[in-house]
């Protein structure tokens, strides 16, 4: 039997390779809230990621953006935290800044995590005390010693709504860009600074990436500077995050 790594990263490329089928041509798009679209795409996607997990791991927890959740998960000790499409809305735009987000949290701590963008082709992925990758090669996180030299991943979203305004001088550059989850991992593989947002995010966001900055040398942190615990009644993560190589992370929490 496959581990729980090999089987985390087989099934998000397989769940890539379905998702590619969908992109830049006819499907179904709906809101679950304003400003929320799910596609034909994110449920399909959801469901095979769901079978191909939980088929030899039936007593794992489960708890992913597109199913209803169950209060059963919160009583394993082992849980699967998916996202089988982070960033929707540059799916839906044809923009390929979205990706396949597959964590697995141990007792609330993130001990696997896999990241997968089915159309570059890359994949991030890593497991407790055993490095972080891209595509086959180890990465850590890196970052500018000055604040005005960092290049800061952020929200497109955030960015519109001048959320980011406040802080534009601070930083050499802010760069918005697509999937929380992607703009998390391109910082572990030292492609950016350090990534930040300002408005609340969902577990499901954020697990994977989490276990690949961790192993990347990095860390991640809320706004009030507390790490996170997986697997919680809540999964909201308030009221908001900071991610990237430790003391970039420390001087950029120090501003906002």
């Amino acid at each position: 039997m496959k581990s729980d790594f090999e089987l985390a990263k087989d099934t998000a490329i397989k769940a890539g390779k379905l998702i590619f089928k969908y992109f830049n041509t006819d499907y179904d798009i709906e809101n679950k809230s304003y400003n929320n679209p799910v596609t034909t795409a994110d449920k399909e996607a959801d469901k095979f990621i769901k079978n191909n997990l939980l088929a030899t791991r039936k007593n794992y927890g489960w708890l992913s953006e597109e199913t209803k959740d169950s209060p059963d998960r919160l009583e394993k000790k082992n849980v699967w935290i998916v996202d089988p499409i982070d960033g929707t809305k540059e799916f839906i735009k044809g923009v390929p800044e979205f990706v396949v987000s597959i964590g697995l949290v141990k007792n609330g701590e993130p001990i696997i995590g896999v990241i997968y963008n089915p159309i570059t082709k890359e994949i991030f992925y890593a497991k407790k005390n055993g490095g972080s990758f891209l595509n086959d090669r180890p990465i850590k996180c890196v970052a500018k010693e000055n604040i005005s030299e960092m290049t800061l991943l952020n929200s497109r979203t955030e960015t519109r709504n001048k959320l980011w305004t406040p802080y534009e001088n601070f930083f050499y550059k802010l760069k918005p860009k697509g999937s929380v989850a992607y703009k998390l991992a391109l910082v572990a593989a030292g492609k950016a600074d350090v990534f930040a947002t300002l408005k609340p995010k969902n577990e499901w966001d954020i697990c994977a990436a989490h276990c690949i900055i961790n192993e990347s040398g990095g860390k991640l942190i809320d706004l009030h500077g507390n790490s996170r615990r997986y697997n919680l009644k809540n999964s909201r993560i308030e009221p908001g995050i900071i991610a990237g190589e430790k003391d970039a992370v420390e001087k950029v929490f120090s501003i906002i």
